[in-house]
């Protein structure tokens, strides 16, 4: 009987798929498994290569299959479906992970740690507080524009509209809607107690992380940012080069090329959303900052001179994580090269 060598394992809350062939292709165990079997399954099987698609739960099973002597390797979910014949089944699923896993050229997700994991959902938290809280004021907003009353913009703003809507005297709000907009005001009070707790939290360990210090002296990485990055790459070598790192985050441009021909459109925009826009808004504040006449570096300064805001934003974005990715891999901390004396002329 041939010995399996290569094994596509699609998970699930509570039913598992195997799919497993030889070194020949040869199929050689195709079935179901219930979560309780999982590890007494693999336990006895020899050992071998593991895929399983990087999802919910991928990182658990990975460390605990790794634990057993396996070979676990996790595949975006994005290239797995080239290799998905028909349909949509566990099984299917199941033979296109193996199939996926055995190719050469195919990429693979570093398995994250529970450190490492409990840092994303340290984030994550925060960023669904930050999103419940701009729902709440937009609400309230909305619902006292209607009687007639408006505040500036700006989340600390809004204290002024809360006022008013403690204040039993102002008659401009109904007995009725003020009860239900008092409401709205203690949770938008206890969602800000929350995330300045999360944050306070957040900044204290990138001051005690000699990482997350490191990349917080790039001009524009700040603790949230930092603490973002720590978690969500965890093995910055995986990434050949800071182009790489940059076209991972989704901030390099889109090709379109055929016949010899480049063409370049606008970013990709894959990999992480939050990743991204943290990286966007910190060089527009860069950006910002050097239009009033900070110190910048004199590559920014010629940028924005010839281009709109916002593209020398993306840019100097896509600069920041080829510059990330040098600290992660070489180490040290951020150094502003001096201006050449060409430089100083222009």
């Amino acid at each position: 009987m041939n010995e399996t060598t290569t094994i596509g394992l699609d998970i699930a809350k509570q039913v598992f798929q195997v799919h497993g062939v030889a070194v020949d292709g040869t199929v050689t165990v195709k079935r179901q498994l219930r979560r309780s079997e999982v590890i007494r399954f693999f336990d006895r099987l020899p050992r071998c290569r593991v895929g399983l698609e990087a999802c919910g739960g991928a990182h658990f099973w990975a460390r605990e299959l790794t634990a057993l002597g396996h070979d676990v390797r996790l595949i975006p979910a994005s290239y797995v479906k080239p290799y998905v014949k028909r349909g949509k089944t566990d099984a299917i699923d199941a033979e296109a992970i193996c199939e996926a896993v055995s190719r050469p050229t195919m990429r693979f997700v570093p398995i994250k740690t529970v450190d490492c994991q409990a840092g994303v959902m340290l984030l994550k938290t925060r960023y669904l507080l930050v999103k419940q809280r701009t729902q709440s004021i937009n609400s309230l907003r909305g619902h006292l524009s209607e009687l007639g009353i408006i505040a500036a913009r700006g989340t600390g703003k809004v204290e002024t509209l809360i006022a008013i809507i403690r204040d039993k005297t102002d008659e401009r709000i109904p007995a009725v809607a003020r009860r239900a907009l008092e409401m709205l005001a203690d949770q938008v009070e206890a969602l800000v107690r929350r995330i300045a707790t999360l944050e306070n939290e957040i900044v204290s360990e990138v001051r005690r992380d000699d990482t997350m210090r490191r990349l917080a002296t790039i001009p524009g990485v700040g603790p949230i940012t930092a603490a973002t990055i720590v978690a969500l790459v965890p093995d910055p070598r995986a990434f050949n080069s800071g182009r790489h790192f940059a076209a991972w985050i989704g901030l390099t441009p889109k090709m379109h090329s055929t016949g010899g021909k480049e063409r370049l459109g606008r970013i990709s925009k894959m990999g992480n959303p939050v990743l991204r826009s943290l990286l966007v808004v910190g060089a527009t504040a860069v950006s910002r900052h050097a239009r009033r006449g900070a110190t910048v570096s004199p590559w920014l300064t010629g940028l924005l001179a010839r281009r709109p805001a916002k593209v020398a934003a993306i840019a100097l974005a896509n600069k920041m994580a080829r510059v990330i990715w040098a600290l992660l891999t070489k180490g040290g901390v951020f150094t502003r090269r001096p201006a050449t004396a060409a430089q100083h002329a222009a």
